[in-house]
């Protein structure tokens, strides 16, 4: 089980640049659906890697489907090198999205982000006009799911 909560304040602790997608940040925005990991997009700038890399280092970041033993070295490099790394952590699953479908990066999407706070911690969570389209862009079965209630959800809002 993903310890949401750790998570969240360990990386908005370390100052790490980060917008919540996926399965939370539908849930914040009222949706039903549960999920069993915290998907982030993160800024890919060098002093952010750095922070990242050593923020999870103590919560032992490892390939999540990787057989046990695997080699993997987990520093800023290894950041800068990837792109998307799904990872167990010692607090739960962890998904780091240096881009979304669609071409979603940290700076192109900051601006169709909000501030929200969850859990007692100030954070940033992808729009649900944005997240209704980042989902349609992943087409992914379980996404195109959730696209009625997100739907139904913006219906809401606007009466």
């Amino acid at each position: 089980m993903t310890d949401f909560d750790r998570l969240l304040r360990l990386l908005a602790g370390a100052e790490i640049r980060f917008l919540i997608v996926g399965g939370i940040a539908a849930t914040v925005h009222g949706g039903t659906q549960l999920t069993e990991d915290l998907d982030i997009v993160y800024d890919r700038r060098p002093d952010n890697l750095e922070r990242l890399a050593e923020a999870l280092m103590p919560i032992h970041p490892y390939l999540r489907g990787a057989p046990p033993g695997l080699p993997f070295r987990w520093d800023a490099e290894t950041l800068a090198r990837g792109l998307n790394f799904t990872l167990t952590t010692d607090l739960g699953w962890l998904d780091l999205l240096g881009e979304i479908a669609g071409g979603g990066t940290y700076p192109s999407l900051l601006p169709e982000s909000v501030a929200i706070e969850i859990f007692g911690t100030p954070c940033r969570f992808l729009t649900l006009q944005r997240l209704i389209r980042a989902k349609r862009d992943a087409g992914r079965p379980k996404d195109l799911q959730a696209i009625a209630e997100l739907e139904s959800l913006l219906d809401g809002d606007a009466e």
